[in-house]
């Protein structure tokens, strides 16, 4: 995978004058779209459109110190007004274009380059598992990004759930885990930023079609689930395990992730002060050999 994320920003770098597609990145390197774009995310800290979007600026940035044009330019890489490529240019740079014209300013943006880090490895425990299509029938609600700490708005979502609504869940749950899980999904585009929100919905795994009106649903097709046990301060221990996932299992792994929704459950120890056991369930399909 180190290798592919290489192979992509060179990709990137000999097309930065044309127009770049996120897809067409996926396409050159072989992998699926969603699976590539959640994993250069989580490992490079930024999304891939933002990356290129970046790149550009910054090639764009060294041309505006040569003697091009300010409209040139903005054509060159791809903007299609002059006004466009001003907004984005000093939104960037804090820079007037026209102000760089004439000071000459660089504002750096170097290119990405991948390499693996060995700092000491620690064990990951995954379980692989195949699962029928199912229902996930619950609350659900937009919620703001939030990677560390407790989430109040998902405090408020789970205080919101009526006695109703809990013994509807409890009369549907007929599936493993069957615990109640947390799941998030439609997530802003600069998520990593913890930017925007995300949908997130607490409910139960079911397979039942006769689903109360009170309850939202989230259908999901037939799938195999990684599934990573951890235990440990929560909820540090669940948020460190579901970027491990992505940074480091999903890269050196036989799998790639699809486009459906994963989830959690959370069991806190009644002994022990904000410690518990928890899963991540990711849903995965095997690379082609």
């Amino acid at each position: 995978m180190i290798k592919t994320l290489n192979e992509a920003v060179e990709y990137i770098e000999e097309n930065l004058s044309k127009e770049i597609k996120v897809e067409d990145v996926a396409d050159f390197i072989g992998e699926s779209d969603y699976h590539f774009r959640k994993i250069f995310q989580y490992i490079s800290g930024m999304s891939l459109s933002e990356y290129i979007k970046k790149r550009k600026l910054a090639m764009a940035n060294q041309d505006l110190a040569g003697d091009e044009s300010v409209t040139d330019i903005a054509f060159k890489y791809g903007y299609q007004s002059l006004d466009g490529f001003t907004r984005a240019f000093k939104a960037w740079s804090g820079y007037l274009p026209s102000e760089v014209k004439q000071t000459r300013t660089i504002i750096s943006f170097p290119k990405l380059s991948f390499y693996i880090d060995v700092r000491g490895g620690e064990n990951m425990e995954v379980r692989i598992i195949e699962m029928p299509a199912f229902t996930i029938a619950g609350v659900s609600r937009r919620v703001p990004m939030q990677f560390e700490g407790v989430n109040n708005a998902i405090v408020e979502l789970a205080e919101s759930i009526t006695e109703e609504q809990r013994n509807e869940m409890h009369r549907l749950q007929n599936i493993e885990p069957k615990q109640i899980v947390n799941a998030s999904y439609d997530a802003d585009e600069n998520f990593l930023k913890e930017e925007g929100g995300l949908t997130h919905t607490i409910g139960v795994l079911t397979t039942e079609r006769d689903i109360s009106p009170v309850l939202d649903t989230v259908s999901i097709d037939a799938h195999t689930w990684a599934v990573f046990p951890n235990e440990g301060e929560f909820p540090e221990t669940l948020q460190n395990t579901m970027a491990r996932t992505y940074s480091e299992w999903l890269p050196s792994s036989n799998y790639e992730v699809v486009d459906a929704p994963s989830f959690s459950f959370t069991l806190m120890d009644d002994e022990k002060e904000n410690h518990a056991y928890s899963e991540v369930w990711i849903p995965v399909k095997e690379t082609e050999k």
